[in-house]
């Protein structure tokens, strides 16, 4: 199976699913934990659906994190009981939060069986998660109507999620940026480092503070980047890459991002990865910096004289093909020709 960020249902959650299929709960609160989806609650049913839906529902829902509801229905299609999935995503919520759990949604889908989910609903306030949320919900599927936030939110969700794969091995990253704000020192140092008073800035994502930060500014010569590389964190590298090219002296702006794998946890490498490109947008638009290479390494060592300048200039490889003869038809290919030679004797013709 193909998870869209690597977590997967702990074995609870999975024997949950099986029974709740069958009947035997009205709703389900799944959360992550761990990078694990976990069981948060269960609720069984004691009344109609319409009865039952806010009094088990609403108290589900924390006021400021992510979490996945699934409410049974009364109703039946070809694959059993019908279900609504829910995907609560509270204003307040950690943006990192956010990310992790709509990345996440396919997963979840999945595992409990998408032939089971009549509707999918999202909110970021109770009032669209409630019974009369979810019922303007369905009357707006059957409608030409516009979109609410919450629905165009949750329509965005849906178009990036199919995309969505994120892993260290592919380093795709098809989930839409989220632009952390610049600490005012890493705004400053990349100011100086596009005016050459800098020739190397390090970035980092502070997780609690949602912001990118200054991390390093030390004079840095190509051959002191393998030790910049931090081999248990990722980062953000500008680099003045200065060398020799065909007889002229160049100075070349060469972004790295450094991922060093699985010793970061999934969080960090989605963070990192989304903000990447709106990190390097306002750089070249805002800052006007024009970046000669984008690299990506999960290691430090790779860094080398050599591969930079394969990198910063790629060699052309023209070659022409040389013509090859084509072979003969297979078989016998007849009595040999020969051909007699001119004796000294004769004349040209």
């Amino acid at each position: 199976m193909s998870h869209q960020t690597g977590i997967q249902a702990a074995g609870e959650v999975k024997d949950i699913f099986a029974r709740a299929r069958n009947g035997d709960y009205r709703a389900l609160k799944i959360v992550i934990e761990d990078e694990k989806l976990v069981l948060g609650d269960t609720k069984r049913a004691s009344r109609s659906w319409e009865e039952d839906y806010n009094s088990l529902v609403l108290p589900l829902l924390d006021n400021d994190l992510p979490c996945y509801i699934l409410y049974r229905l009364d109703s039946t299609n070809s694959f059993g009981h019908e279900w609504v999935f829910i995907a609560w995503s509270p204003d307040h919520s950690p943006v990192r939060h956010k990310m992790l759990y709509a990345a996440t949604r396919a997963t979840v889908k999945k595992e409990f069986g998408g032939g089971h989910i009549k509707d999918e609903i999202f909110g970021t306030v109770k009032d669209d998660i409630s019974l009369n949320g979810y019922k303007k919900h369905v009357t707006s599927q059957s409608a030409p109507l516009p979109l609410t936030a919450a629905e165009e939110e949750l329509r965005q969700i849906k178009l990036s999620e199919v995309q969505t794969d994120i892993s260290v091995d592919t380093k795709q990253q098809t989930l839409q940026g989220v632009a952390f704000p610049l600490h005012g020192d890493a705004m400053e140092a990349l100011q100086k480092f596009r005016d050459k008073t800098f020739n190397y800035v390090q970035l980092k994502i502070d997780f609690d503070k949602e912001l990118i930060m200054l991390s390093n500014t030390d004079r840095t010569e190509v051959r002191d980047l393998p030790k910049r590389i931090p081999k248990d964190a990722a980062r953000y590298h500008f680099f003045l890459y200065k060398h020799s090219h065909e007889g002229d002296h160049l100075e070349s702006i060469v972004f790295i991002y450094s991922m060093p794998g699985y010793s970061c946890s999934i969080k960090e490498r989605m963070l990192y990865s989304s903000c990447k490109s709106p990190l390097i947008d306002m750089v070249e638009s805002k800052l006007q910096m024009e970046i000669e290479k984008k690299l990506e390494i999960d290691n430090g060592d790779e860094l080398t004289a050599d591969f930079l300048y394969e990198e910063v200039h790629p060699k052309q490889h023209a070659h022409k093909q040389a013509f090859a003869k084509p072979k003969g038809p297979a078989g016998r290919r007849g009595d040999r020709r020969i051909t007699r030679q001119r004796g000294d004797g004769e004349d040209a013709d």
